[in-house]
């Protein structure tokens, strides 16, 4: 039963053979280059916009529950490493990008959080949510999506305690330290139908910005899936390449886009023959560490703090990699 929910359902494998079906029809032949690339182009397309629009609905509607405000307040009643925990776990149900989880980051460090619990939420928010849980699902399994979740939420958790403990308040731009944050003014209660209203905005907002990123990871997975040969990929990114965990890592920073773009390439690195936790490694760097959101940041916070951030992150997200390379028979 859960094999059908994974492969038909999530994965919609029937969509991909009728695509097939479609496209012989009109006398391409899947089998060759041109015609798989078309094939997995129009396929993954249509399996992550559906996907896509159905978890931003959902979780948009679960999100209404957890305004910025509610959000501190459910915070401020925590202390130590568990104000960390739920800090990064708020940040699963918020923002699919590191650049619109950054005005939140600012809006709770302004409200006088403590620094630790905000960066916590700020590595888990683009990292980590539900929608990456259920599409990671779809393509790779229960496991691989789990322990890519659970992982991402320790590299919060570890990343906002150790930024805690080295007392860096300082290194908050002034501006968002004398402000006076609005992130107490009570949300006024939703009905139904205004979370609807809401989740329904919220897919054709998100959908805008990301559907761009969609087709451009599409693209580079059907070029990668069908005319890369799979020994320069396993050259590049395969067990052979120690440093290959590091090369996926910074070639995935100066990228832009969020988890629904770079699984389309992660799908079809890992069908090429690349390791586990190199490809994911490359997806968390993409996501937390992208060049246009960290310029974003460092408008908000100082130097010193931007890089103890990026080191932080860059490290764990390496550490991460390794540790998927050398588990990768437990998860494939």
């Amino acid at each position: 039963m859960w094999a059908f929910i994974q492969d038909q359902i999530l994965g919609m494998k029937w969509l991909n053979t009728v695509i097939g079906s479609f496209l012989s029809t009109l006398g391409l032949d899947t089998g060759s280059r041109i015609g798989g690339s078309i094939q997995f182009f129009i396929y993954d397309v249509i399996k992550i916009t559906v996907l896509l629009c159905v978890l931003i609905f959902l979780i948009s509607y679960i999100q209404s529950f957890f305004p910025p405000e509610r959000s501190r307040k459910i915070m401020g009643r925590f202390h130590g490493i568990w104000a960390n925990i739920i800090g990064a776990l708020l940040g699963t149900v918020t923002p699919f990008c590191s650049c619109s989880s950054i005005p939140i980051f600012m809006g709770f460090t302004s409200a006088g959080l403590p620094l630790g619990v905000t960066f916590s939420f700020l590595i888990s928010s683009p990292m980590v949510d539900l929608g990456s849980l259920v599409l990671l699902m779809s393509i790779f399994g229960v496991k691989i999506a789990v322990a890519y979740v659970v992982l991402g939420l320790v590299i919060a958790v570890i990343g906002g305690t150790m930024i805690e403990k080295l007392h860096m308040e300082d290194q908050i731009a002034d501006f968002i330290r004398n402000s006076n944050s609005s992130v107490d003014i009570e949300a006024p209660d939703l009905t139904v139908r205004d979370r609807l209203v809401y989740s329904k905005d919220q897919v054709v907002s998100t959908f805008k910005k990301v559907f761009p990123y969609i087709l451009v990871g599409v693209a580079i997975g059907a070029i990668i899936h069908n005319w890369i040969p799979e020994s320069w990929v396993e050259k590049i990114l395969g067990s052979n390449n120690p440093f290959g965990v590091i090369l996926a890592t910074l070639v995935g920073v100066p990228m832009y886009a969020d988890i629904f773009g770079t699984i389309p390439i992660a799908e079809a690195l890992l069908a090429k023959g690349a390791l586990l936790g190199t490809i994911l490694s490359f997806m968390m760097a993409v996501t937390t560490l992208s060049l246009p959101s960290m310029i974003m940041l460092g408008k908000a916070i100082k130097p010193k703090l931007l890089r103890t951030f990026i080191a932080i992150c860059t490290i764990g997200i390496i550490v991460v990699g390794y540790g998927f390379n050398v588990f990768q028979y437990l998860f494939i």
